[in-house]
């Protein structure tokens, strides 16, 4: 069983910005994909961005330029760099880490962590 442990969340003024920093334990295997995932009050979760094993990033179109992802294979460790931080990218912030090992997809999230952002 794999755990993600997410970490520095917190408030910030707008044009600020934050680390967040996601560990997964547990794990035997490198992780083929880890992202981060938000929601905000009264909306849908969605991506804010991935990045595979090989280092291929995706990114949602409201954070390109701003949010910067980056992993550490060694440690299935994955951040995310964000800047230049906005009200409306106040939400929790979830880890995922998914892919698939030996033909058996996998799909783990974390607790979350709230990011605000105060205008």
């Amino acid at each position: 069983q794999v755990q993600l442990v997410e970490s520095g969340g917190g408030l910030v003024q707008a044009g600020g910005s934050l680390r967040l920093s996601c560990a997964a334990s547990g794990s035997i295997f490198s992780i083929n994909v880890m992202g981060w995932y938000r929601q905000a009050p009264g909306k849908q979760c969605e991506l804010v961005s991935s990045i595979t094993s090989r280092g291929s990033t995706n990114y949602a179109d409201p954070v390109k330029g701003r949010f910067t992802i980056s992993r550490n294979n060694a440690k299935n460790t994955v951040y995310l760099q964000m800047s230049s931080l906005k009200p409306e990218d106040t939400a929790v912030y979830y880890c995922n880490a998914h892919g698939i090992v030996v033909g058996i997809p996998y799909d783990y999230w974390g607790q979350g962590t709230q990011v605000t952002v105060s205008s």
